[in-house]
């Protein structure tokens, strides 16, 4: 086969449209898979100005660009950060995604567009932004009515039991939807697996526990009814962390978050630690301690958010992995260029096998299946460490307890 049949079969056969234009802009050529994507034929294009194939209000911009990219051209992707749309022949417009080549023959330059008719996957991309949002509100409801379920306890039970059953039926709803769009990356299927199981166990303790609110009415009974207001509290909770872990990873998977660096002395850096330590002592298993040591007086430059939120993943984890009467240490080292941090438990270990996986999506140790957990924090955690051009390293044996220690350099972040 020739070098021009195998292109012209690669060109006919291109499950993308291919779009040739010359230096004035009109189009010189134009495959099946464009004709199909814009409903013209070839003969209808041929000839004709790239900007029949853009909605009126983009052409005069388009024209402009294209003028650019002549001056200029270089092979890159078209309206970066920024929703396209093609129009078609009967004038419907449709999103799409476009990459751009050129080349030259005969002293003639030429620019090759190649587009994607991305309709479908808008469609998926905003179903499962709505259900999100959806499930994000609903969590926020369920918050407030906790709140105030400590002085409307009998008033506010109903109303809070028919939420817990909207929020169930929205689940339901939402493993639906998703089940049918197989187009989904990963990240997106897991976190509908992952957030049903999830959720699960803490909806069980707050609807069983609101059902027994409305029995105990006698005075007598206000101890009863505390135990199971603590556990409205704690569900609650746990629903919050776990929500909190998925709009963290969304948040650093979209190249939302940024590192915001001060930089502060040892003594003050150790007493904002402190108080992150203080926020986890209401969680601690009875008899659980946590030791706190330092060494150096070199300053402190880091983003302490992002800091709060990676010890408070380390600390809750080591709380939730160790026994009872269980010590936890954590160590910090200031040196001049940077500074670390080891957390080190006496809890249940990790195998050899699991520790090459840990630091994945999703992934769950093999004896940590009846703890409650996402199996994103470490992920997480890892990721905010890149954004500060940092490190972290996990040593750990069966039933011996897990050593995870991070450093961070003090240079630009990212």
């Amino acid at each position: 086969m020739s070098g021009t049949t195998e292109f012209e079969a690669l060109f006919n056969h291109a499950t993308i449209g291919i779009i040739v234009s010359n230096s004035q802009g009109k189009i010189i050529n134009f495959n099946p898979s464009a004709e199909s994507q814009f409903g013209y034929s070839k003969n209808e294009v041929i000839g004709q100005s790239l900007e029949i194939l853009l909605p009126d209000q983009f052409r005069k911009f388009h024209e402009t660009l294209r003028n650019n990219f002549y001056t200029h051209p270089s092979p890159r992707r078209m309206g970066e950060g920024r929703d396209l749309y093609g129009r078609k022949k009967g004038g419907a417009e449709f999103p799409i995604e476009i990459s751009l080549g050129y080349y030259s023959n005969n002293g003639q330059h030429y620019v090759i567009a190649f587009s994607i008719d991305i309709s479908s996957r808008k469609k998926s991309e905003e179903m499962v932004l709505n259900q999100r949002d959806e499930l994000k509100r609903v969590t926020t409801e369920i918050k407030l009515l906790n709140e105030e379920l400590e002085q409307k306890v009998k008033a506010r039970t109903t109303m809070l039991i028919e939420t817990l059953n909207q929020l169930e039926r929205s689940r339901e709803e939402l493993s639906r939807s998703l089940e049918n769009e197989k187009n989904l990356n990963e990240l997106k299927s897991r976190f509908v697996t992952t957030a049903s199981h999830e959720f699960r166990t803490p909806l069980s303790t707050i609807l069983s526990s609101a059902y027994l609110l409305e029995k105990y009415n006698d005075t007598q009974e206000v101890e009863k009814r505390k135990k199971h207001l603590r556990h409205i509290k704690d569900a609650v909770a746990d629903m919050k962390d776990i929500l909190e872990d998925f709009l963290s990873l969304g948040k650093l998977e979209e190249g939302l978050v940024r590192a915001n660096t001060v930089t502060e002395s040892v003594t003050v850096f150790i007493q904002y630690l402190q108080g992150i330590i203080d926020e986890t002592m209401p969680i601690c298993k009875t008899g659980q301690q946590i030791i706190l040591q330092h060494t150096g007086i070199s300053p402190v430059t880091i983003d302490k958010h992002i800091f709060r939120n990676i010890m408070l993943n380390l600390i809750s984890n080591a709380i939730k992995f160790s026994p009872q009467n269980a010590t936890i240490h954590i160590s910090c080292t200031f040196e001049k260029n940077k500074f670390s941090v080891v957390v080190q438990d006496e809890g249940i270990g990790i195998s050899e096998e699991d520790q090459q996986h840990l630091f994945e999506r999703f992934f769950r140790a093999k004896n940590a299946a009846n703890i409650q957990g996402t199996g994103l924090g470490l992920h997480i955690i890892s990721k905010y460490l890149e954004l500060l051009n940092g490190s972290i390293h996990l040593t750990s044996e069966l039933n011996n307890g897990t050593s995870i220690s991070f450093t961070v350099p003090y240079k630009q972040a990212k």
